[in-house]
């Protein structure tokens, strides 16, 4: 294998899956850790990478909280992008900035404007909101600003919850991370209730999930009567109701943190699965989480549907050759996995390489060695041939940029699918344009 870190000038970084198996975890190549190098933000990656670009960045995230509003302090550089989403209805009259100055930045001196502007907010706004979430930049990340004391101080002078929501792409790879702490902020106004033994919450996604998945028709099945998300809380009083659940559902790992603050605060366990497209493993997991609950799940109809769905698409998956993005509702590894294990050929995977997927890239070795994996954040992206390849189909938004011409399938809306109707969702949508 070659040198990592000597790549010839004008030359796309890239490995096989056989090759990231071989070198496992001690020999990562550096272009795929995104501390060792420049971020590259390229169309394909600003969904995910630009905490104020499309999708959920942390500003999007943070307003999940029910009737809060955002006071964004930052330069006028870091705000720009955030009038587009005032042009959202839902987003109308929600953000408030607080412009930085060549002194502020130099001096901190921004920081003792805080509280003032959000007394200003309470005087404008047509109804007091629940909370000030507090979007702060780089800036106050270099600075070393402990927005904790800052989001303290407001709070008293101001009398409404002011919490912090750290848009900071330089703690992308520490201990909390951006999005992992916008999860434990939002959930974090929550006070001690009685419990409900039919209650329980979703944790994991800012918007619901798809309710014509079966796992919400296997949890009512067991004596399940009330399901809660962030995303369908219709204001804050509906949001309080959340502290009664009885345990948490966590559907992503990001959700960890705040799952575990809200079982030390508020006294509600969690039980954790994945999003998975593999088959077997969606049985598996809901086996685990009947086990967790100490219930039975009746599956089986559930499984022999999507089992018919699987044979389908393998039946047309023979000789057809697919690219797989991470700007999609899957981890792009763990689904390359599953459409080649369905007799597709996945030729290209642009994704971001992490502990927790190098399980899916050893399995994919097995059976398809010479699947190219890129790294969406390595600045020699600049250099991909767009359009290069032999694709039938793109699955992904940031597939779709690298092939413009090849049929796609973005499989990324605000309604999240799940499980076994996730699965058919994607295979049957991958199938209708081939």
């Amino acid at each position: 294998m070659k040198n990592d870190m000597v790549i010839e000038k004008n030359q796309v970084f890239m490995r096989t899956a056989s090759e990231i198996a071989a070198a496992g975890k001690e020999h990562l190549p550096s272009e795929f850790i995104s501390s060792e190098h420049m971020i590259y933000s390229s169309p394909a990656t600003l969904a995910f990478n630009s905490p104020g670009a499309q999708g959920f960045g942390v500003k999007r995230a943070a307003l999940a909280l029910p009737e809060s509003v955002m006071l964004l302090v930052a330069p006028g550089c870091c705000g720009r992008n955030t009038s587009g989403m005032m042009d959202l209805p839902e987003y109308r009259d929600r953000f408030f900035f607080l412009l930085m100055d060549e002194t502020d930045i130099v001096t901190g001196r921004h920081l003792g404007k805080i509280a003032d502007a959000v007394k200003e907010i309470l005087t404008v706004a047509e109804k007091r909101p629940s909370a000030v979430m507090l979007c702060i930049t780089c800036v106050d990340a270099l600075l070393g600003t402990d927005m904790d004391r800052v989001c303290r101080k407001a709070t008293e002078e101001a009398g409404i919850p002011v919490l912090p929501a750290y848009m900071y792409a330089l703690t992308r790879e520490g201990r909390l991370p951006p999005m992992v702490h916008v999860r434990q902020t939002i959930y974090s106004l929550l006070s001690p209730v009685k419990k409900c033994s039919t209650s329980m919450n979703i944790l994991g996604e800012f918007t619901a999930f798809d309710k014509e998945s079966e796992l919400f028709s296997l949890l009512f099945s067991v004596g399940i009567r009330t399901i809660r998300e962030i995303g369908t809380c219709r204001d804050f009083a509906e949001y309080q109701k959340m502290a009664e659940a009885n345990f948490n559902l966590i559907l992503n790992p990001e959700a960890r943190y705040c799952a575990k603050d809200m079982e030390t605060r508020l006294g509600i366990p969690s039980v954790e699965i994945k999003r998975m497209y593999r088959l077997e493993k969606i049985r598996r997991q809901y086996a685990l989480l009947a086990a967790a609950l100490g219930v039975e799940f009746s599956q089986e109809p559930y499984y022999e549907k999507a089992k018919a769905c699987v044979d389908a698409f393998s039946k047309k998956a023979h000789g057809k050759h697919i690219c797989v993005g991470e700007w999609t509702d899957a981890d792009p590894f763990e689904l390359s996995l599953a459409l080649a294990e369905a007799g597709a050929t996945v030729d290209e995977i642009y994704g971001t390489v992490s502990e927790d997927n190098l399980y899916y890239i050893r399995a994919l070795a097995q059976i398809s060695p010479d699947t190219r994996i890129y790294s969406n954040l390595s600045p020699t992206m600049m250099h991909y041939a767009i359009g290069q390849g032999k694709a039938d189909v793109t699955i992904g938004r940031d597939a779709a940029y690298y092939h413009p011409e090849v049929p796609n399938v973005p499989f990324s809306q605000d309604e999240k699918p799940f499980g076994y109707y996730g699965l058919c969702k994607l295979l049957n949508a991958v199938m209708e344009v081939w």
